[in-house]
């Protein structure tokens, strides 16, 4: 089956057909650093490097571009409250920002370009974009006229007649219609600003990403993704940019992630419910909170709750136990030949199964439940007086490819309790033979208060941390 996905331009999921066999080249929009980074921008970072994983599952090379805006207004109001220069605050909040998403297991991008250092490319661009006809110079602004450009709206389905009735020229603009905007503006006193052919300044919003993705990824890419609220104006104004200034598609697949909730209410500052990524990671497992951003197919909002999330948590842990569970039989298991290939055949039909799930539009939430029924059935094959080690492996490397696809990692074994605490098990287990069961309970205790949980099994005594 092929990877289908939904493309945003076409309103429809379409067969992913890469612009150079075995190769994929993504781009994807990323934060505006003058602040921690909130769990909004957490969910396109997790998504969309479930999405580069799955290629690369699937045997793809892949392209994963993502930038930082490192200069704009937000950020300049942050450095002047802050006392402190514009490149001084955004390289703290690039850091943060990778150590946040570095946490979640998001891999290293191939490239991160910054806005600073694509400043030459975004002047050429701009330049160009003037000579074509399609913006134009204003005291020291330059702005782009969508008016020019053909098909203006086709990606957020709306005509340039209604984008026209929502638009207005606010106070200080220079722009000849209500829809034209900055490419570039003229530097206020006291801004950080670049030379440039219309005088100091800066790069408008939108045109970064389009001089981005032609000087790394070329002129049209395969897909270029983000959230939801970026399909307009930001995405629109890419293409515009770029099809004008390139004459060709610009992007063959556009993918947007859904809305984060929280408690059913939209996630804003005035509404005093903004959480920051890194206070939950303080907070919790940051791979329970991939899982649960996981858990819900991309496209749709997410309503985050505690309560939800502590259900992640357990869900993630029955998962994980079932892997231990597989490596702890694993030592007493023999090469069964007469039953391997029964339960071969079964986690092959699985093993398909995940990817049917996963080529219809990455649903992860669906990819999921095939994960449990796997661990589900795993647990049933541990009942068995005799377990074979080729099926105990096949059931641990079928775990971890689909944890690999969505970015969780099976933790190491525990190391080895020190002689103090073997000593405890070791005299509850006698305590045990010997039907003292107060003392068992009170050694129980006793290691529970060490963080170190038992767990009574056919094969004997297992213990984990807590």
């Amino acid at each position: 089956m092929s990877i289908k996905i939904y493309n945003t331009l076409t309103g429809q999921k379409e067969v992913f057909k890469p612009l150079n066999e075995g190769k994929v080249s993504i781009y994807v929009c990323g934060p505006t650093v003058y602040n921690y980074i909130h769990i909004g921008n957490a969910r396109p970072a997790i998504v969309f490097d479930t999405v580069r994983r799955y290629f690369e599952y699937k045997g793809f090379t892949v392209d994963y571009v993502l930038n930082f805006t490192d200069v704009d207004d937000k950020l300049i109001k942050a450095a002047n409250e802050l006392g402190e220069e514009v490149p001084e605050v955004a390289g703290r909040f690039i850091d943060a920002y990778l150590e946040d998403v570095g946490a979640l297991g998001v891999k290293k991008a191939t490239r991160n370009p910054r806005v600073t250092e694509t400043m030459d490319d975004i002047i050429q661009f701009i330049e160009k974009l003037i000579e074509k006809g399609y913006a134009y110079e204003a005291e020291g602004d330059v702005y782009f006229k969508p008016r020019q450009f053909d098909g203006y709206g086709k990606l957020s389905h709306q005509s340039i007649d209604e984008l026209r009735a929502g638009s207005r020229i606010q106070v200080g603009e220079k722009k000849k219609d209500p829809l034209d905007f900055a490419l570039w503006k003229q530097a206020k006193e006291g801004e950080i600003a670049w030379d440039s052919p219309w005088g100091k300044g800066r790069p408008g919003w939108h045109i970064e990403c389009s001089a981005m993705v032609k000087k790394y990824l070329g002129d049209t890419i395969d897909i270029h993704a983000g959230g939801q609220d970026l399909a307009f104006p930001h995405h629109e104004n890419e293409i515009a940019q770029s099809e004008a200034m390139n004459g060709k598609t610009f992007a063959n697949y556009w993918m947007h992630n859904g809305y984060i909730n929280i408690d059913n209410e939209k996630m804003s500052k005035s509404l005093g419910n903004f959480v920051l990524t890194r206070d939950l990671i303080n907070q919790h497992d940051p791979q329970v909170l991939r899982f649960f951003m996981l858990s819900v197919h991309y496209r749709h909002p997410i309503n985050f709750t505690e309560e939800l999330l502590k259900s992640a948590e357990n869900s993630l842990e029955r998962i994980t136990t079932a892997y231990d569970n597989l490596a702890h039989r694993k030592a007493s298991s023999m090469d069964l030949v007469d039953h391997k290939d029964r339960w071969m055949e079964k986690i092959s039909n699985w093993k398909q199964q995940f990817e049917d799930e996963m080529d219809d539009d990455f649903n992860t939430a669906n990819g999921i439940s095939v994960l449990f029924d796997v661990t589900k059935e795993a647990n049933v094959y541990l009942q068995s007086h005799q377990t074979c080690s080729h099926v105990i492996e096949a059931f641990q490397e079928t775990i971890q490819s689909f944890l690999n696809v969505l970015g969780i990692e099976i933790k190491e074994d525990q190391p080895l309790l020190d002689e103090d605490i073997e000593a405890l098990i070791e005299e509850r287990n006698e305590a045990r033979k010997a039907r003292n069961f107060e003392r068992a309970d009170e050694i129980r205790d006793m290691l529970k208060d060490k963080n170190i949980l038992l767990e009574d099994t056919p094969q004997g005594v297992r213990w984990k941390r807590g």
